[in-house]
């Protein structure tokens, strides 16, 4: 038994713990993250053999076991299930741990969300980002529908659905109980139509307050953006990283999915062009912006990662190197704002800057609806509420007043 990086692996997964170790070292671990994992990897394989278990015995309820005694030692970290997801995986590609099913009680509850994942892409056409919306507003209702290992859906009640809609909803932005009425309506769809339930309690599901165009766009000023990107500290490969994003963000309007889903193809460098991949799977092609530009070479030739895992442009700081999430992005642009003191600033807020700067520059809606990638015009049209000069003359005066 040798050591790897200074770490000891007895016991079932001893003749594993070298090629962990090599996997990791390809997806980019610094050294000190690596002996984390290791680590991990040895208290595991320790209380296999004091369980008197094989690695084929890794099933969920198995890791579940194993998580709830790592916590009772008393280890402060790597304690939930998605800390042992990398092991696992790697396990896995061996053909040693079973699949591993995350969060989920009931086994019934995953089948049926596999059912209606393959559902809503299928039958319904909708995008990965929309599927994984979808689900994760609706497991919340199957998991308070299990009963041991069963899925009770039989005695389903209006009055079930009207409370869990209530539970949901009773907290949160209004933007995330829309979500999840919507998506429940899809499930109780799906339900009936599969013959899971007696009868469609889609009509069941309240509706959600909302008021379009209600809301007045906040952009930021041109002397915010000049701190916000000031706040990003070039001389590091994190800081050159937001700073590109930052500038797609504010020169483009970009979406932080926008952002996140990016990739090397997508830049046509000769053209100045690059390819957007849009709401509902569309592609669409923008020009890029010189001062933009720059900054994403900058990255690329000094910033991003050579382990990075695939043709993502923006990755993860720590290793493994995968692309960001449109919740990292949006993370980057908060973190900015703070550093710049700019209160909570999020991504979207400058898609909203863009579009003012452009109209106090005298572009028109409908040019700014093309840039956004606007399909109706209405959705452009909240942005004429912040030209004020121009409502001014569309005001009557109030009765009585001086002319």
């Amino acid at each position: 038994m040798s050591l790897l990086f200074g770490v000891r692996v007895p016991g079932v997964l001893e003749s594993f713990a070298e090629g962990f170790a090599a996997e990791l070292s390809a997806l980019g671990y610094r050294p000190d993250a690596l002996k984390k994992q290791l680590r991990l990897m040895a208290h595991l394989s320790r209380w296999l053999d004091e369980q008197g278990m094989a690695g084929e015995a890794l099933t969920p309820q198995v890791v579940d076991e194993f998580l709830a005694a790592r916590r009772a030692a008393g280890y402060s970290i790597h304690r939930s299930p998605r800390a042992l997801a990398g092991l696992l995986g790697f396990l896995r590609e061996q053909g040693v741990a079973g699949p591993v099913c995350l969060g989920l009680p009931a086994a019934g509850v995953e089948e049926l969300v596999e059912r209606y994942r393959d559902y809503l892409q299928r039958e319904r056409g909708l995008v990965v980002s929309s599927v994984r919306l979808y689900v994760r507003a609706v497991r919340p209702f199957l998991i308070e529908r299990t009963a041991g290992e069963n899925l009770e859906l039989g005695p389903l009640t209006a009055g079930d659905v009207t409370g869990f809609v209530l539970r949901a909803c009773s907290e949160g932005r209004p933007g995330k109980a829309a979500t999840t009425v919507t998506a429940l309506r899809s499930l109780l769809g799906f339900l009936h139509v599969e013959g899971l339930v007696a009868s469609s309690l889609v009509g069941a599901v309240p509706s959600v307050a909302s008021w379009r165009l209600a809301d007045l766009p906040r952009g930021l000023g041109s002397g915010e953006v000049k701190g916000l990107l000031g706040a990003c500290d070039r001389r590091s490969p994190i800081g050159r990283r937001d700073f590109a994003m930052l500038l797609l963000l504010v020169r483009l309007g970009l979406r932080a999915g926008e952002v996140a889903g990016l990739e090397l193809d997508d830049i046509d460098w000769r053209g100045s062009e690059i390819v957007v991949r849009g709401k509902g799977d569309r592609h669409e092609r923008l020009p890029l912006p010189e001062d933009a530009g720059r900054a994403v070479v900058g990255y690329l030739q000094r910033g991003r990662p050579r382990t990075a895992q695939d043709r993502a442009v923006f990755v993860r700081r720590n290793a493994p190197h995968r692309r960001l999430s449109s919740a990292a992005v949006s993370e980057r642009v908060f973190a900015a704002g703070r550093r710049a003191g700019l209160g909570d600033v999020r991504a979207h807020r400058l898609r909203h800057t863009t579009a003012t700067q452009l109209l106090a520059q005298g572009a028109s809606l409908a040019e700014i609806g093309q840039l956004l990638r606007h399909r109706k015009a209405l959705t452009t049209a909240i942005y004429a509420k912040v030209d004020r000069d121009a409502l001014r003359g569309l005001a009557r005066p109030w009765p009585g007043s001086a002319p």
